[in-house]
Formats: C-alpha cells, sequence, structure tokens
C-alpha cells in the first residue's frame, strides 16, 4: 500500500534545505569576512585621512604660532580662521592651545568663552600625537580624537598642539547600512535559491518518485509501463537501468510462472501421490493424486509434518527416513468395510549445490490392486494345489488299499472303484474350469452369439432341474415368476445354460429339505433381469464381496463334501461380463440368498421382421 510521506518528511524538502542551508553558512561566513574587513578598511581610512589632515594643518599653524613680530590677537585670528577654513563636516571641533595650554581657538561655537583660559581637555594634557576612538560624552556617539603638537619651523620647540575631535559614527552607520544591504540581498538570494532549490530537488527526485511508483507496479506484477528517462546523467542510466531490470523480472516471473503451471500441470496428472516438505518435515506440496490416495484436504495437509501426515510416527523419525533408502508399504483403512488401500512410499531428499538438505520428497504408489493380485496368486496357487492334493490324496489311498489285495474283495473293490473315478471325474472338471477362466481372461473365449427366447431358455434349464429333484431323496419345490412377454436376448445359449446351471445348482446343495427356490424372469427398460432366490442358510457379510473369487468357498468343508469346484461362480461371471451383463448377489444370514443376472436387452418389435 502506497504511504503519502509529508512535505517536510520528503527527500525534496531535505535536498533543497541542505542546499539553502549551505548557501546560508556560506552567506553568513563571506558576510562576516566582508563586514569586518569593510569596517576595518573604512574606520583605518578615515582615521589615516584624519591623521593625514591634523597633521597638514598642525603644520599649517605652526607657521602662525612662529611669528614674534605679530600681537596675540592676531596670532589667533589668523589660527580662527585657518580653523574655520579647514573645519569639514566630519570634524566636530577643533582646538589650537599654546605652549602653556592656553586656548587659542576653537571651532566649538558653545566652548568660544573657553579662548584665553587654561585648556580642560585631559587628552591635551601633554602634546603628544595621540588618535583614539571614545564616546562622546554629551551625545554617547564614537568619534575619533586627534592630538597633535605643533612645532616650529626649525622643528626643535613645540610651540602648543591641534586637537580635533570627528565624527566617526557616520562611517560605522555607513558599515551597518552596507550590511543591511548585503542582509537583505542575502535573504533575498536565499529566497530565489530556495525556489531554484525546491526545481533542482524536484528535478532530481521526480525520477525517484517515478521509480518508487514503477516498484509498487512490479511488486504488484504490473509489467506494463516503463520509467521515463529524462536525461543521460547518473538518474538517467538508473532510469534505464531499472528499466531492463524490470524487463529481466518479468521475464524471469513468466518463466518461472510457466515453470510452475508445469510443475503443476505434471504434478495434477501424474498417476502418483508427490508430497514435498521444508527441511522441518512440513508439508508444502502435495498434488491431488496424494490427498486422494491419503483421503485428505490440501488445507488439512499443507503445513503438517509427514509423519503424521503418513501414520508413521510411532515407527519412524525423519531422520530415520532420511539415512534409510528402503521404501515403506504403509497401509491405511479405507472405508469401515475393512478394505485397507496399500500404499507404497519412496523418499529423496533435496539438496542444495552446498549440499545443505533442504526439504523431502516423497512419492507414493498405489499397489492395491499390485499386492491384492500376488496375494490372489498365492492364495490361487495354494487352493489349486489344495484342491488337487485332496482327490489325489483319496485315490492314493483307494489305489494303495486296492493294490494291497482289495481288489479280490467284490463288494470293496467295485466301490473303490467308483470313488477313485468320481475324484478324476472331479479332477477333470477342474482342469477344465481352470481351462476356461485361463482363455477368458486371456481374451480368448469363443461366443456363440445367438437371439434366442430367454424365457424358454430359462424354462429348460428348470424342466431339467424338475427332473432331477423328482428323482432326489430331498424334496425342492422350484417357483416361476416370469413376465408373460416373451424375451429376445442375444446370448451364447451353451454358456449361459452353464452360468444358470451353477446358479442352480448352489442353491439346490445350500437349501434345506422341502425348501423353495423362486425363478424371476423381468424386465427393464434396457436389461433383462433373471433372479434365483433360495432359502438356504445365506451368506455372511462379509463374504459377499469375495464369493465371485476363484476357489473362494463361504463353508469349504461342506462345499468340498458337495463335489463343487470352487470356480463356478468366478466362470458365471467372467461369461456374463463377456456377455456384456452384470451379476451380483444379496444375502441374509439364515435366511437365503439371491442372484442377479442382467443382461442388455431392447425390446422386440414385429415390424423388424415384416
Amino acid at each position: 500500500m502506497r504511504e503519502r510521506v509529508r512535505f517536510f518528511q520528503s527527500v525534496n524538502f531535505k535536498i533543497a534545505l541542505t542546499f539553502i542551508l549551505i548557501l546560508l553558512i556560506s552567506i553568513e561566513i563571506i558576510g562576516a569576512y566582508f563586514i569586518r574587513g569593510l569596517e576595518k578598511s573604512i574606520v583605518d581610512n578615515f582615521t589615516k585621512g584624519m591623521d593625514t589632515q591634523v597633521a597638514a594643518l598642525a603644520n599649517t599653524l605652526s607657521s602662525e604660532l612662529d611669528r614674534d613680530q605679530a600681537d596675540d590677537e592676531t596670532i589667533q585670528a589668523n589660527i580662527q580662521r585657518l580653523l574655520d577654513n579647514s573645519s569639514t563636516s566630519e570634524m566636530i571641533e577643533m582646538r589650537v592651545v599654546d605652549e602653556k595650554g592656553i586656548v587659542l581657538a576653537t571651532t566649538d561655537v558653545s566652548g568660544k568663552s573657553a579662548i584665553g583660559k587654561k585648556n580642560d581637555y585631559q587628552e591635551l594634557d601633554d602634546f603628544t600625537i595621540k588618535s583614539m576612538k571614545v564616546a562622546d560624552k554629551d551625545t554617547h556617539s564614537r568619534v575619533l580624537i586627534n592630538v597633535h603638537p605643533i612645532q616650529s619651523m626649525t622643528g626643535d620647540t613645540v610651540l602648543g598642539a591641534l586637537y580635533v575631535k570627528s565624527d566617526i559614527e557616520d562611517q560605522y552607520q555607513q558599515i551597518k547600512n552596507i550590511a543591511v544591504i548585503f542582509v537583505t540581498a542575502s535573504l533575498l538570494a536565499v529566497g530565489i535559491s530556495m525556489v531554484v532549490a525546491i526545481l533542482i530537488a524536484h528535478s532530481i527526485t521526480q525520477p525517484i518518485g517515478e521509480m518508487r511508483e514503477q516498484a509498487l507496479r512490479i511488486a504488484r506484477g504490473d509489467y506494463s509501463r516503463k520509467v521515463t528517462v529524462h536525461g543521460k546523467d547518473e538518474l538517467g542510466q538508473l532510469a534505464l537501468t531499472f528499466n531492463q531490470l524490470a524487463e529481466q523480472i518479468e521475464e524471469t516471473q513468466d518463466a518461472m510462472e510457466s515453470e510452475r503451471n508445469r510443475l503443476n500441470s505434471v504434478l495434477s496428472h501424474m498417476s502418483d501421490g508427490v508430497v514435498a516438505t521444508d527441511r522441518r518435515g512440513k508439508v508444502i506440496t502435495i498434488n491431488d493424486m496424494a490427498l486422494s490416495l491419503l483421503g485428505i484436504s490440501k488445507e488439512a495437509a499443507v503445513g503438517q509434518n509427514i509423519l503424521n501426515l503418513l501414520d508413521i510416527e510411532k515407527d519412524y523419525t525423519l531422520r530415520k527416513i532420511l539415512e534409510s533408502t528402503e521404501e515403506l508399504l504403509i497401509e491405511r483403512n479405507e472405508s469401515n468395510y475393512g478394505d485397507n488401500k496399500i500404499i507404497r512410499v519412496e523418499f529423496s531428499m533435496i539438496r542444495r549445490e552446498s549440499g545443505f538438505i533442504s526439504g523431502l520428497v516423497a512419492v507414493m504408489h498405489d499397489v492395491t490392486e499390485q499386492e491384492q493380485n500376488e496375494r490372489d496368486r498365492r492364495e490361487f496357487v495354494s487352493n489349486v494345489s489344495h484342491e488337487l492334493r485332496t482327490p489325489l490324496t483319496s485315490m492314493r489311498s483307494y489305489i494303495e488299499t486296492l493294490s494291497e489285495g482289495a481288489w479280490q474283495d467284490q463288494e470293496m473293490a467295485p466301490r473303490f472303484l467308483k470313488i477313485t473315478l468320481d475324484e478324476t471325474d472331479r479332477m477333470i472338471r477342474m482342469i477344465n474350469d481352470l481351462l476356461d477362466l485361463s482363455r477368458m481372461d486371456n481374451g480368448n473365449l469363443k461366443l456363440n452369439i445367438e437371439m434366442v427366447n430367454f424365457n424358454e431358455l430359462v424354462n429348460f434349464v428348470l424342466d431339467r432341474f424338475d427332473v432331477i429333484i423328482a428323482n432326489s431323496e430331498k424334496k425342492y419345490r422350484i417357483v416361476r415368476e416370469f413376465t408373460q412377454r416373451p424375451l429376445f436376448v442375444e446370448v451364447d445359449t451353451d454358456r449361459m445354460i452353464q452360468v444358470i446351471d451353477n446358479i442352480m445348482n448352489n442353491a439346490i446343495k445350500y437349501s434345506p429339505d422341502g425348501g423353495k427356490i423362486t425363478v424371476r424372469l423381468m424386465e427393464t427398460h434396457n436389461n433383462v433381469i433373471l433372479s434365483i432366490t433360495d432359502q438356504g442358510l445365506g451368506i455372511p457379510k462379509k463374504d459377499i464381496s469375495r464369493i465371485f473369487e476363484r476357489f473362494y468357498r463361504v463353508d469349504k468343508a461342506r462345499a468340498r463334501k458337495q463335489g463343487g469346484t470352487g470356480l463356478g461362480l468366478a466362470i458365471s461371471k467372467e461369461v456374463v461380463k463377456a456377455l456384456g451383463g452384470t451379476i451380483w448377489a444379496t444375502s441374509v444370514e439364515n435366511y437365503g440368498s439371491t442372484f442377479y443376472i442382467s443382461l442388455p436387452y431392447e425390446p422386440f418389435e414385429e415390424e423388424w421382421w415384416d
């Protein structure tokens, strides 16, 4: 924000004030020397002039006093005449005394009575040459007193003395008047200089002010204007350099902004999560993928310690992470259903050229699917080994018994052979199912798609189960709830029959004696939905999401006793998926389960066949 600077606080005022102070000091110093010198010169000249005039007048008077033949009155008259003729405006009084101190003549009108009397001026007590400045007793003005002896023409006898009192105050008044003129001129010069100084200071500070305005605009990110270059002096060069600096800052800012946008774009579109911290481990940057992986908002993440963010503060310290190069596997609880997300975190230090560690970068990968696949692979190998080992172990036991002589037993031998044959058939079915799943996984499953009446297809399968139920010891009841409208769907007939067989077999296996199996067939706007509901034990909620996994059994002992391979629902899911449909299940434990098959469907119109 721009703060207004008062005039008396501005550089403009300070420059002008400095200039004026320098000028005043210079004028004062020059004035002091000038007035002092002028005073000394005027006073000295006046004193010397008066001394010369007094000396000359004394020589003139000596000729008058040296006349022996003249009487005293004549001498006094001549001396008075000489004094009157020699008097000037500067001379206040002139007085002549003889060698006895008797006043012979005076120019002082009020002092005429002193002629012929004894001298009363102390300055004339001795006839030595005197020149002194004293204050007048009456006017208190400064006067110059000159006393000069009057000698004979031969110079060996003092005939008297000449006393001259001159007004030196006029000289000092002249000096004072000159000083007043000098001071007035100085003040006028100071006033003019102040205006000139302010103008000059403004010419100096104006480019500085423009550069200040430009600096404020640059701070706001506005690089559109340039500083005006007023000349080729230092300020002009500074303005030119400032404009070049602004251009470089703009280019650097654009480059940094472009680099920042590029970095943000890269971070935003990375499939991996990235977290950057300062040297204290506080999060300063985090991308969207990291926020998604950690399930946290950006506001909550920024500023938080990375150990707390990853929930590893109990097992690791920042120093331990910096010293260790191993990656971490972090398991985070994703939902209330027990689903966990596995994140692999790799750390890297941010070093300056000096080697100083200024931060830390953590790259996170969601390896949940990889770990799950690896776990499924290990579990699949274990399940296949277990499923094959169980019938093989059983067959080995029966064959060993037969080889030891049981083949001769008419009752035991056929039963052992039948069990061995059943286990062999079971292994063959399991291997065939595995081969089917392998072909489905590799996309090599060939489907013979044809338009069929889905109502009749489901009825065909259920009719076969009616026959099986009729010949079974347990009594079941199959209830059909079909739509009356024929539903024509494009499916692979054999594969669809296999899917319905698998679900119906499971419904019969796990339903109690006398139970009811309800088969519903309905249509929606774009789908045909087949549902099969049993009254069995049901499926626990925690197992619902896994029943379509390979070899997964809710009740493994009972399922194996029923002769199942554990692959039926997995194959059903892949077939339905290949047909463009979906399959899912709902269940209430101890009340039964319902399996749903949804297939794409377009209503049949009669005019299609016209």
